[in-house]
């Protein structure tokens, strides 16, 4: 299993599907660095208490409006007038890499919260997804594709 959350949220994100699952549940207004960290706790088997998670959407909502989502919406904003600028472009595709940077400091600091909470618990009666992602996409399909992923992705690397 992937030690850390970046490496990990790396690996799913390349699962087949997973990228489109999150852009919908984005649009939707999931945070997708949560729901990633969700699909980590998931697999490492961290109990779920309502302390930890509103540990991990205090962490991570400031972060989210204060930092990606102005890089994200002023990337969003130019992608018309970049086509046609090449110097627009350079920019958007500058603005594009800190934004992926924003989202990995959040992973980061979504694990350093995380990382001294027990690993293995026995307790499988709650989901990290469901409680991290909005009501909105609770029963989102896209939310049962990125959970089937994830699982998938366990296997593998289980050696299942």
């Amino acid at each position: 299993m992937h030690t850390d959350l970046w490496n990990y949220a790396l690996a799913l994100y390349a699962r087949p599907g997973v990228e489109a699952a999150c852009l919908q549940l984005q649009e939707d207004g999931a945070d997708v660095c949560l729901l990633l960290c969700a699909s980590w706790l998931q697999a490492r088997r961290a109990r779920v208490s309502d302390e930890r998670v509103c540990a991990l959407l205090a962490l991570a909502e400031p972060w989210r409006i204060e930092v990606v989502q102005p890089l994200r919406t002023l990337r969003q904003q130019w992608r018309m007038a970049a086509q046609g600028d090449a110097a627009l472009a350079l920019l958007r595709e500058q603005l594009k890499g800190l934004e992926l940077q924003a989202e990995r400091t959040l992973l980061e600091r979504l694990q350093a919260c995380s990382q001294q909470w027990p690993a293995g618990s026995d307790e499988t009666a709650d989901d990290w997804l469901v409680r991290l992602a909005p009501d909105l996409c609770r029963d989102h399909g896209a939310l049962d594709q990125l959970r089937a992923a994830a699982s998938a992705l366990q296997d593998a690397e289980d050696g299942d």
